[in-house]
């Protein structure tokens, strides 16, 4: 499933293509959403956010659409009229006489308005989002260590969206594996110390991949390993997808397992259950 990085970039995109331009026709696959065709055809897109792993496309009429990719979703922008050759489903689509947005595969759409939309049950719980800049690692080290949390296994925890948006499998095995914690450990097994190591290292991380387009890697060493002819999938990570690789810090072999019913990587050496 796309992560709090690849759903900003998304994001992104989809606002430079539509954001400030007049809806010439919106498509919807749905038949529960078709009656909003006309309510939103002539309206202006004002707004595009991502919240956590969620879009949201707000309009000039103050209602605002919901979006989330899920596993297989995926947003293309192509100039209007040209629809590219898939075998993906077509949910949805914007036209603005210049571009358009086209959403396939996702079927979690929704149209709200502001009461439904602070109401909504994902939006509504988002945690501290990774990617504002106004979340600390102070922050989240407190809120890690909060009653309701802090004996939650961490590699469960850190992928509540109610605890940290837009953090997915990739970033917390690449987080805790950077801080040098097991992925069966809790907060409570944690020192301040290595609770705020753990806080910094999954803002960091989440950043720099919003910022490079998915690399978790030192930056250095992705960049050498991409000039010796290796493929981007194989620069990106520190442990994530590198099972039986040497670990990039200790040389051991990196390990794929399941931690608390979630499939995850680290490495046994750096990554000891104390």
């Amino acid at each position: 499933m796309p992560e709090g990085p690849e759903i900003r970039r998304a994001a992104d995109e989809l606002a430079a293509a539509v954001a400030d331009q007049q809806v010439t026709k919106i498509f919807f696959a749905f038949e529960h959403l078709k009656p909003y065709a006309n309510q939103l055809q002539g309206e202006t897109v004002c707004q595009v956010t991502a919240r956590g792993k969620a879009i949201l496309t707000r309009f000039s009429n103050g209602m605002t659409l919901y979006t989330h990719n899920q596993l297989y979703g995926r947003w293309l922008i192509t100039a209007d009229g040209e629809y590219p050759e898939s075998s993906r489903q077509l949910r949805l689509a914007i036209h603005t006489g210049e571009h358009a947005a086209l959403l396939y595969s996702a079927s979690d759409i929704s149209i709200l308005n502001d009461t439904e939309l602070q109401q909504h049950p994902y939006v509504s719980r988002l945690g501290p989002d990774l990617l504002d800049p106004g979340v600390e690692a102070e922050h989240l080290a407190v809120l890690l260590n909060e009653k309701q949390f802090r004996r939650r296994c961490l590699m469960g925890l850190l992928q509540d969206q109610r605890v940290m948006a837009g953090m997915g499998n990739y970033l917390c095995c690449e987080a805790l594996h950077i801080a040098g914690i097991h992925p069966q450990q809790r907060p409570a097994d944690l020192s301040a110390t290595q609770l705020l190591q753990l806080t910094d290292s999954c803002l960091h991380l989440a950043r720099q991949s919003y910022e490079t387009g998915g690399i978790t890697n030192d930056l250095e060493r992705a960049t050498l390993l991409r000039q010796q002819g290796e493929p981007f999938e194989a620069c990106r990570f520190h442990v994530y997808r590198r099972e039986g690789m040497p670990c990039y810090r200790c040389g051991t072999d990196i390990f794929k397992g399941k931690f608390c019913g979630r499939m995850g990587y680290l490495c046994p050496t750096c990554q000891r259950h104390s």
